[in-house]
């Protein structure tokens, strides 16, 4: 006689625990290593490769995101288990400056250890079927950068973009086999799910700090480089005050839905608006620290488009969170992401702190400008 299958664990997660704070502190050096990567290649090559790296890894960031809302890390096995997912998307973030080249083998035994985590985790959870129908194409995506490795060329991004097309968008067009039924497999607790995706944000700002320290230039400190300091401090600041505005009313939406209509509405703002956002951020720690570390001297064309169009991808990120949960849109939102945008050619024509000034200012004027009207 065989031994009895395990019960799966009911029952949604109550609060984000520290352990998945720990998950995403290692998760975030992702950004860290992106913003870096992207600081030395700051051109349009250099850009795509990042939002091509950092989609392959959100998108499996986001099932993490569902499966500890189904399974809270409260017992040592499941801990253990993923501290081991953690361990992969260390492996991930380290061999992420040349992921495209030369360690592409290194973050593709990452990216497998982080997808087959995963899984296994889920299949011990109350939504086993939903991760069955979607598992393949996780698996299909990591045995694509598996391959990719064994390439040089074209043919490397032409491999990573199918890994993550096969991700993140053949489930949707294939639904006869994979998204029909597991919208209703899945349930979620709207109080955990934004909580967990709003601690990431904090975190992810909070590298855009790290980003202002390690680029002040500590010789002949001056009063001048410490106002810029203060003013790189004060964007991240109005950014983060901008999105958790907006947590208490996402958080209703989802609670006032339907279950089918709140998991729907979930992965409608907190996949692809979310990595407009985060994608943004990364844009804007690059800006950042090239505008510290050179206070003195007018910002390069590609460091200030960096600074300006993180703010603008942000925005818009936030924008579309709103929009998916169907929450009133204001037009302050996209007009500042437009506004921003403009400050680009302040920094290569002035100094990069004046252009910081600018898109600063922008920003601040939005929050201003909604107080009053609400």
């Amino acid at each position: 006689m065989g031994h009895p299958r395990t019960a799966p664990e009911t029952g949604t997660a109550d609060g984000v625990t520290l352990d998945e704070v720990f998950f995403d502190v290692v998760f975030v050096l992702t950004v860290t290593q992106l913003a870096s990567a992207l600081e030395t290649h700051s051109n349009w090559a250099g850009f795509g490769s990042s939002a091509l790296i950092f989609g392959l890894l959100w998108y499996l960031y986001t099932g993490y995101a569902w499966l500890n809302n189904h399974l809270p890390p409260r017992r040592n096995a499941t801990r253990l288990m993923l501290f081991t997912g953690m361990a992969g998307f260390l492996l991930t973030a380290v061999a992420l400056p040349d992921a495209l080249t030369h360690t592409g083998a290194l973050f593709a035994v990452g990216y497998l250890v982080v997808v087959a985590v995963h899984l296994i985790l889920f299949l011990h959870s109350d939504a086993r079927s939903g991760a069955l129908r979607l598992a393949p194409y996780n698996i299909a995506a990591a045995l694509l950068v598996l391959a990719a490795a064994a390439f040089t060329g074209p043919a490397v991004p032409a491999l990573w973009a199918a890994a993550v097309l096969t991700q993140s968008v053949l489930p949707y067009l294939l639904p006869r086999l994979s998204w029909t039924g597991a919208p209703a497999a899945f349930h979620l607790r709207p109080a955990h799910f934004v909580e967990r995706h709003g601690l990431l944000v904090i975190v992810a700002l909070g590298e855009s700090v790290v980003a202002i320290g390690m680029g002040v230039p500590t010789e002949d400190l001056t009063a001048g480089k410490a106002a810029a300091i203060v003013l790189a401090l004060a964007l991240p600041v109005a950014l983060w005050w901008t999105y958790f505005t907006d947590t208490r009313p996402a958080e209703a939406a989802l609670a006032a839905a339907a279950p089918a209509t709140r998991t729907r509405l979930a992965a409608r703002a907190y996949v692809l608006p979310h990595f407009l956002l985060l994608i943004g951020v990364i844009a804007t720690v690059s800006g950042l620290h090239a505008a510290v570390a050179h206070p003195d001297e007018p910002a390069t064309p590609g460091a200030a488009l960096a600074l300006s169009g993180g703010v603008a991808l942000y925005l818009i990120g936030i924008t579309a969170t709103r929009r998916a949960l169907r929450l009133p849109l204001p037009l302050s939102r996209p007009t500042t992401a437009l506004a921003a945008l403009a400050t680009t050619a302040v920094g290569p024509a002035l100094a990069a702190p004046a252009q910081l000034v600018a898109v600063t200012g922008v920003v601040v004027l939005m929050l201003v400008t909604d107080t009053l009207r609400a």
